[in-house]
């Protein structure tokens, strides 16, 4: 499971140092895709073929559902980091995120995400008062 807050810095080369709790988890590979709010998701192997397994599931006839998985796939790239535990995010995904030099990865369960580190400090400005509104119609059993 991915969990925490982590702010690696993006090296010249466009590589990051995955964060030491991730690791293991990653070290086999993993798949690089856009993700929403214009972050980067991070899926193990395994993960992404279970999500990809999922999408699978989704009528052809739903428009929606073929343009989210046009997006989500046309932006995949798989992955292996080295032994430092470093991985090269393609530009066209550094392009998508925006990101610069300074990032923040964060854990969200199943997946991790990568930010703009300014971006992301943004996204939890605006999404302070929501958090603090939530019910559990929104997050049922978890309030």
């Amino acid at each position: 499971m991915f969990l925490g807050t982590h702010s690696p810095r993006l090296d010249e080369k466009g590589r990051l140092i995955l964060p030491a709790k991730f690791r293991d988890e990653l070290a086999d590979g993993l798949v690089l895709t856009r993700g929403q709010e214009r972050c980067i998701y991070v899926f193990s192997q395994k993960e992404f073929e279970r999500v990809h397994e999922e999408m699978r599931k989704a009528p052809i006839s739903s428009r929606q559902a073929r343009d989210y998985i046009r997006v989500f796939l046309s932006g995949a790239s798989d992955e292996v980091p080295d032994k430092q535990g470093r991985v090269t995010i393609p530009a066209a995904l550094r392009s998508y995120a925006g990101l610069g030099r300074e990032l923040a990865v964060i854990g969200a369960g199943t997946r991790a995400e990568i930010w703009d580190a300014q971006a992301w400090d943004n996204y939890l400005l605006e999404q302070e008062t929501a958090f603090s509104e939530t019910d559990e119609d929104v997050l049922p059993g978890v309030f």
